[in-house]
């Protein structure tokens, strides 16, 4: 009997151990999901930046030189 019980101890430990690393697993891949949507947002905003620098860059339709600031 004494070998029987030291298996069930041993069985409930590893039971408790596979359970907590069940839910470390889930709140890491929910972490790293959440990071992906950021990462993804990031992208786009960047893109949509890029998109507004290279249209600010660009001379006007115009072709006419700028005017000075105001201050001049």
């Amino acid at each position: 009997m004494p070998d029987d019980a030291k298996i069930n101890d041993r069985l409930d430990a590893l039971e408790m151990r596979i359970a907590y690393q069940d839910e470390t697993i889930e709140e890491l891949n929910l972490a790293l999901a959440a990071q992906w949507q950021e990462i993804d947002k990031l992208r786009r905003d960047m893109a949509l930046l890029e998109a507004q620098v290279r249209e600010a860059e660009s001379p006007g339709d115009s072709g006419l030189p700028e005017p000075p600031p105001p201050h001049y």
